[in-house]
């Protein structure tokens, strides 16, 4: 390759773009570029198809391979940025994949193992709903689900990201008409509170055609453990030819 690949971060809900700040440092000293972006989460009005382009926007300026990882709900909007502009790699981190021509939540009835049993029977009844079709965590149990494994810092400047999310994402049919035809990898956590990693290892086979790579840790490596996770994107970058495979750093997956 003539140029290093750039990594574009979609965060997933509840979330921003400043969340992925440790993990896109470490990739800095690396000698990567990183773009994230804000996706208008909070709007009740915005769908996937506003997430994408608000990808799409933040990628303009980008002419070198583009690696995009989607964490979460993330990866119902990644698959939908590849069909608008040119992608080398999509990377879904404890990511949800949508099914096309139906919407998330009609896929959790048939998917019933999608996410953890903790999040369905005993956390989701404690969301708290806002007035405009939003909602948020309570400040304690956002701590206890995203970021079990962190430390007590990184537990403070996650929940500080955290704002309201809303529903439609969630409800739509997806815009995602067929999958992408390019390369796909999927990075899974063994101890991930939110989308089952059973489900996650069972879907990468069978959606993306690949094996689950897996770290140790919870929803949040970006966070919790941004150094591996950092190797292990280089590595995924090397495995898939955008990088020389000369002083590539050890993946730990």
């Amino acid at each position: 390759m003539t140029s290093r690949p750039t990594f574009g971060f979609v965060h997933g809900a509840w979330h921003r773009r400043s969340s992925w700040s440790r993990l896109t440092s470490e990739l800095d000293r690396r000698g990567f570029a990183s773009v994230t972006m804000d996706l208008p989460s909070d709007d009740p009005d915005a769908g996937v198809d506003q997430y994408a382009d608000a990808v799409v926007a933040a990628l303009d300026d980008v002419d070198s391979p583009l690696i995009l990882v989607g964490h979460s709900l993330g990866g119902l909007t990644i698959p939908v940025v590849a069909s608008i502009r040119p992608v080398a790699l999509l990377v879904y981190l404890c990511a949800l994949l949508p099914q096309p021509g139906t919407s998330l939540v009609a896929q959790r009835a048939t998917d019933t193992d999608m996410m953890t049993t903790r999040w369905l029977e005993e956390w989701l009844p404690q969301q708290i709903k806002h007035p405009d079709g939003t909602v948020s965590w309570p400040t304690e149990l956002a701590a206890d689900i995203f970021y079990h494994d962190c430390n007590d810092a990184d537990i403070a400047s996650g929940l500080a990201q955290l704002r309201p999310q809303s529903a439609r994402p969630m409800a739509e049919t997806t815009p995602l008409a067929a999958w992408p035809q390019i390369p796909a990898e999927y990075i899974a956590c063994e101890s991930d509170r939110v989308v089952n990693p059973g489900w996650s290892r069972r879907a990468a086979k069978e959606r993306l055609g690949v094996d689950a790579h897996e770290l140790v840790g919870g929803h949040s490596p970006f966070l919790a453990d941004p150094g591996t996770l950092a190797d292990c994107l280089v590595e995924l970058a090397t495995t898939h030819g955008l990088l020389p495979t000369e002083g590539r750093p050890t993946a730990h997956v």
